[in-house]
């Protein structure tokens, strides 16, 4: 164990002590925030880290907009309207339109604009409070106006996309499903800033990657644990990555519809489905959607979690409401495939 733990340090990697020999579990920063993981049984660790590593890095080098030198960068830099994109980045992409066209466009990749104006122009880390507030909302140019045909990306000139909606969700779905494909028995359970995805084997539900248990997962903002065998798990918070601009406090979440950070009645959403980038985006979009959301997860049949501002807990399609309950993530999509094409 000792050897395991140098060889992973040496990696960035460390690992974490959750009370049971049955599941290993490591964590480390990763996208801007924390990572994550769990394989069970414990020997296929490192195997699964070394996966999961490639995966991010890939993903991080195809979506980041923090990057200069990401692909997506490169997209906003290059003149004209037509980009031929490597496959890794026009699935993101495409993950992306679906999302937005499944929630109405209440998660809509292209407020990357939107952010940028509010100042959300560099990795959270580096944003600084302070500075007067923009003038007027950015004009959001709409998931519509982007056409996504294969690997051929038709994007609006001056249009900028942020994939922050999905892409988390969609690194925990890539990583968890090809470290399950690699290994021999048992599974895996991928975790970036507590969106989960798990793969492979049920997990052992007596076991937690984050406080002592495996399969179980605490809600950020006000201390809920549950437990998720299968399928995946999102959580999205107003409250995490907040700055002040003049006399205004922002968020990350910004409605597509004002160019502003959401105001609606929640803190914190969470949602299960069955896969990360579906919660992802449930998940946001219940954050912009507001009074509406209830209805809507309701509609979606995706059990979820709903902190208002004020404190107040709502559930939702069966979300447990006692602590240490068992979510059941549906096994069947909602989010339509791929996204809108040419």
């Amino acid at each position: 164990m000792d050897t395991m733990r140098r060889g992973l340090s040496a990696y960035g990697w460390a690992m974490v002590d959750i009370g049971t020999a049955t599941v290993g579990v490591a964590e480390r920063d990763a996208l801007g925030t924390s990572a994550r993981v769990a394989a069970w049984p414990p020997y296929n660790l490192a195997r699964v880290l070394a996966i999961t590593d490639t995966e991010l890095a890939r993903l991080d080098e195809q979506a980041s907009r923090f990057r200069d030198d990401s692909e997506i960068s490169a997209v906003h830099r290059t003149p004209g309207e037509v980009h031929i994109l490597s496959e890794g980045l026009a699935e993101a992409i495409a993950v992306a339109l679906a999302a937005a066209q499944w929630t109405g466009g209440l998660v809509d990749p292209t407020v990357g604009g939107a952010l940028e104006l509010l100042g959300y122009d560099r990795d959270f880390a580096a944003i600084r409070n302070g500075g007067a507030m923009p003038p007027a909302p950015a004009r959001v140019p709409g998931w519509a106006s982007v056409r996504l045909d294969g690997r051929c990306l038709r994007l609006t000139a001056g249009s900028r996309l942020d994939l922050g909606a999905t892409a988390k969700g969609l690194g925990s779905d890539r990583a968890a499903s090809a470290a399950a494909a690699a290994i021999t028995g048992g599974g895996v359970l991928v975790s970036l800033g507590g969106d989960i995805a798990i793969a492979g084997e049920e997990v052992p539900v007596s076991a937690d990657p984050r406080s002592g248990r495996a399969g179980q997962v605490p809600e950020p903002s006000s201390g809920q644990v549950v437990r998720l065998a299968a399928g995946a798990l999102a959580t999205s918070s107003i409250m995490c990555r907040q700055w002040r601009r003049g006399d205004h406090m922002l968020h990350h979440i910004v409605d597509p519809r004002t160019g502003m950070s959401a105001a609606g009645p929640w803190r914190t959403v969470s949602v299960a489905a069955a896969t990360c980038a579906e919660a992802n985006a449930a998940s946001t979009a219940a954050i912009v959607a507001g009074d509406r959301a209830v209805a809507w997860l309701s509609r979606q049949g995706l059990p979820a979690r709903l902190v208002g501002r004020d404190g107040s807990v709502r559930f939702v399609a069966g979300w447990p409401q006692a602590d240490g309950g068992l979510v059941e993530a549906p096994q069947a999509c909602r989010m339509p495939a791929g996204g809108r094409t040419a």
